[in-house]
């Protein structure tokens, strides 16, 4: 089972990298049926969808490279990945076997999953950690410390099997974005932009992929302000815009394409409109450049900021880390709604991450009087640590659509 395989590698290489990584020696993390936090959820195995009851899971790090223990302390076992670690019968009471459990092994930090700053790594309620600290004896209690690290390390890093699948997905995504921006879903004079991202939901239904958020479609046209949406019918004449995103095997995309319909006797789009997204394409190109491992997301922000204004450009940079998540575990590139410094961008880049490089530039476009457009751009890609690469390639030129029969 493709998903098992992927966890079980997760399980056994990047664990113990980011528990000695981070100094932690026992990492608790606690799921209640139906309400899995976003860690523990990525660790159960294919069989197990949920929770059961309460689970608990513990990985504990005894130290002289020896192997990292995984232990659930639940009713039911998890795939043969973590070693059953509690017997009702002789306690009954659940997190009692977990306060012996840590009792036994002693160890100097314990981590559990608390965050203001990061949804991700925020997973313990406050009913479960009440239960907690009252079982757990008094000197081990001020030896808890947050997992925030933990939890984000666990979540952005991705594995060689990963990225062995990942261009698939990227690929089935852009097919997908493909059949969308062509004449066999648009009619010009009478499809809908609303229209258009039903479609998608109805496309994504028979190949038995999950969209992770609802499709967008909107539409750029000579002489209407702003971004036309819903029940607008698509034009000759009319930038395209959408943003999509799939999910497979636990991993997600985020694209962003344009696409231009072709007025009676045109055979590509006017220049203003393709300069435009190179424009966007020089951006993402400064942005990429910036990766370094140990930079924060504040500072490739600032730095691309600063290059693009430089070069002339407008522009509004927003990306993000991808992957278990749409908008993923990891430090932020800017929000389209703050390009300054934000807290969620203070974390620090690592190797082996994915990234949706999504920014926009704007423009003045001669052959739309002067018009004010929006050319937003967003491609997934992955970083070694040295170099980004796009995942299946990007767009460089605007998608055409004719606009005869």
């Amino acid at each position: 089972m493709t998903e098992n395989r992927i966890l079980a590698e997760r399980l056994d290489t990047i664990i113990p990298a980011i528990m000695r990584e981070q100094r932690i020696d026992l990492w608790l993390l606690v799921a209640r049926e139906y309400f899995e936090e976003p860690v523990v959820a990525s660790m159960l195995d294919a069989e197990n969808m949920h929770a059961r009851r309460r689970t608990i899971l513990i990985f504990y790090d005894p130290g002289n490279g020896k192997p990292i223990e995984r232990l659930t302390v639940s009713r039911y076992g998890l795939g043969g990945l973590f070693a059953p670690a509690w017997d009702p019968s002789k306690q009954p009471d659940q997190w009692k076997a977990v306060a012996d459990i840590i009792a036994q092994r002693n160890p100097g930090k314990i981590a559990i999953n608390t965050s203001d700053l990061y949804q991700f790594a925020d997973g313990m309620t406050l009913s479960q950690y009440q239960k907690f600290v009252a079982a757990l004896p008094a000197p081990l209690q001020a030896r808890i410390v947050s997992g925030e690290a933990l939890a984000i390390r666990w979540l952005e890093t991705r594995t060689p099997a990963e990225m062995e699948i990942y261009p698939t997905l990227m690929r089935m995504a852009h097919k997908v974005i493909g059949e969308a921006f062509s004449r066999s879903v648009i009619t010009p004079g009478v499809t809908t932009a609303e229209q258009v991202q039903w479609w998608y939901r109805d496309r994504l239904l028979q190949l038995g992929l999950d969209p992770w958020f609802h499709p967008s479609v909107g539409i750029q046209r000579k002489g209407a302000k702003g971004m036309l949406e819903g029940e607008e019918v698509i034009q000759p004449g009319d930038l395209l815009w959408t943003d999509f995103g799939i999910t497979y095997l636990r991993l997600n995309t985020d694209m962003q394409h344009l696409a231009y319909v072709l007025k009676p006797g045109e055979s590509k789009a006017p220049a203003g409109l393709r300069l435009g997204l190179a424009n966007s394409n020089r951006v993402q190109d400064m942005l990429t450049r910036n990766f370094a491992t140990g930079r924060s997301g504040n500072e490739v922000l600032a730095l691309t900021r600063a290059e693009a204004a430089a070069a002339g450009l407008d522009v509004s940079i927003y990306s993000h880390p991808i992957g278990l998540h749409g908008h993923g575990a990891g430090p932020s590139i800017g929000f389209w709604d703050n390009q300054n410094a934000d807290p969620r961008g203070s974390g620090l880049i690592a190797a082996n991450t994915a990234w949706s490089i999504e920014l926009t530039t704007f423009a003045a476009v001669p052959e739309w009087d002067g018009q004010r457009v929006d050319f937003r751009a967003e491609e997934n890609a992955f970083f070694d640590g040295t170099h980004v690469r796009y995942i299946d390639g990007r767009q460089t030129d605007i998608t055409l659509i004719p606009s005869g029969q």
